[in-house]
């Protein structure tokens, strides 16, 4: 097994990780500890970093991906296109979706503007963060199978 193929089947465990730790750890102690305004600052740069993180390992995996799918079919062993490669779209798209173009919307939101209220774009959001954690972990579970070598 290549450095390579060990990185594409540990930085999807990593980024699941680092995904609970905000989820789990960061976001709730902020609100444990500050008031909500601050609160709510911290955690918006704590989404803000996990987005372009979100971004450059999604992008670096889906090219770890291809070219590991593109190899495993030259030699008759599988598809050009794999679910792993489908999960990290899921993860990039719940990234872009969520943090793009829903968080943008949430000042606005907040202070009566728009047609949904803050809690519902939070809601929504919440849902895309969700959905990126369950694909980043089954992508990290995908990484466990013998036959992902």
């Amino acid at each position: 097994m290549t450095v390579l193929d060990r990185l594409r089947r540990l930085l999807p465990g990593l980024w699941a990780g680092f995904m609970l730790c905000i989820a789990l750890v960061a976001a709730p102690t902020a609100f444990a500890v500050l008031s909500r305004a601050d609160a709510g600052q911290v955690v918006f740069r704590i989404f803000e970093y996990d987005a372009y993180s979100s971004l450059a390992l999604g992008v670096l995996l889906l090219v770890m991906e291809r070219w590991h799918a593109r190899k495993r079919a030259a030699s008759g062993q599988g598809q050009q296109f794999t679910v792993a490669m489908v999960l990290v779209l899921l993860a990039l798209f719940c990234t872009v979706l969520g943090y793009f173009a829903v968080q943008p919307m949430m000042p606005g939101a907040r202070v009566g503007q728009g047609p949904l209220s803050f809690g519902q774009l939070h809601a929504v959001s919440v849902g895309f963060f969700a959905v990126k954690g369950m694909a980043v972990l089954a992508l990290a579970w995908l990484g466990t199978r013998p036959s992902a070598a």
